[in-house]
């Protein structure tokens, strides 16, 4: 079914709904759930966990949107239920992370959120919207018209405003083996830019380190390429996805290729990874950063 301007838009607002809907009922339940159980997806802590209040808020965001699948015959592409490939039948469909940043939610610490964004098939972000419930502030885009904090245009800035390079990271990065290494390129590529050096925030889950790039510049956020099945997954990166393209620096793979948001077989983004930046220099910079760290 093809989906009009009016259609899209209409779909944009009920996804902010469910997102904030979501968000209240998650932060109703940030000292009161049963605590982080394990599960098989992926190869990094954060990705290993789930609460009962991950299913909570999945189970309200599909009861905002239900009509709409009906409506619009829309496929489905959730975290916490089964890939159905619905995704790859249909014209487009709801990409879903019902908590991303499990991790900081079960400590009880800022860094978690909810992420809702609409695919096309051939995996075209079309609305990107999250809500941070700590803060109560929401991230939404709409594919031509723009990207927005709490209905405010954002865009981003012709040039640097910061002193230091802002580095956001998944906590899986300071894990990572070669992360001294990758630390010392990053710092010196602050000092090739003339800057007083670098600020990290690591915190996060990857839908909220994504979103702070468009609050910072100059800023990064970037995942290495892995041969083992991790890296994020589709609803990591798709809400995002959006956000950034409306803001006017696209998430690319480490290739400066557009990320493949509705790949075949498994939804892990393992293999060509991303890449999020203030600036197209700065992702190019990036980009010779992690060639010269593999080699």
């Amino acid at each position: 079914m093809s989906l009009s301007s009016n259609d899209l838009q209409s779909l944009h607002d009920l996804a902010v709904e469910a997102a904030k809907r979501a968000g209240v009922h998650i932060q109703s339940r940030v000292d009161n759930h049963s605590g982080a159980i394990a599960k098989d997806a992926g190869d990094t802590p954060a990705s290993q966990i789930v609460t009962e209040v991950d299913h909570e808020s999945q189970d309200l965001i599909l009861e905002s949107l239900a009509d709409s699948i009906q409506e619009f015959d829309l496929g489905l592409l959730t975290e916490e239920s089964e890939d159905n490939s619905s995704r790859h039948e249909k014209d487009a469909f709801w990409c879903i992370d019902p908590i991303d940043g499990t991790l900081p939610f079960s400590e009880g610490v800022p860094g978690y959120s909810v992420s809702i964004a609409l695919l096309a098939r051939d995996g075209t972000p079309l609305i990107g919207v999250i809500h941070d419930p700590v803060d109560n502030t929401t991230f939404h885009a709409l594919r031509g018209g723009g990207a927005f904090q709490d209905s405010h245009p954002i865009r981003c800035p012709e040039e640097p405003t910061g002193t230091h390079l802002v580095w956001c990271m998944d906590r899986s990065m300071k894990q990572a083996p070669n992360f001294p290494e990758t630390k010392q390129a990053v710092e010196q590529l602050a000092e090739d830019l003339g800057l007083e050096g670098i600020w990290t925030f690591d915190q996060a889950g990857s839908v909220l380190n994504a979103c702070l790039i468009t609050r910072f510049a100059p800023s990064i956020y970037f995942k290495f390429p892995k041969a083992s099945k991790g890296g994020g997954s589709v609803w990591d990166f798709s809400a995002t996805a959006c956000l950034m393209e409306e803001w006017g620096q696209p998430a690319t793979d480490i290739h400066g290729d557009p990320l493949q948001l509705n790949p075949d077989g498994c939804t892990f983004m393992n293999e060509r990874a991303v890449v999020y930046a203030s600036s197209l220099d700065l992702k190019k910079s990036i980009y010779r950063l992690i060639q010269e760290l593999q080699n």
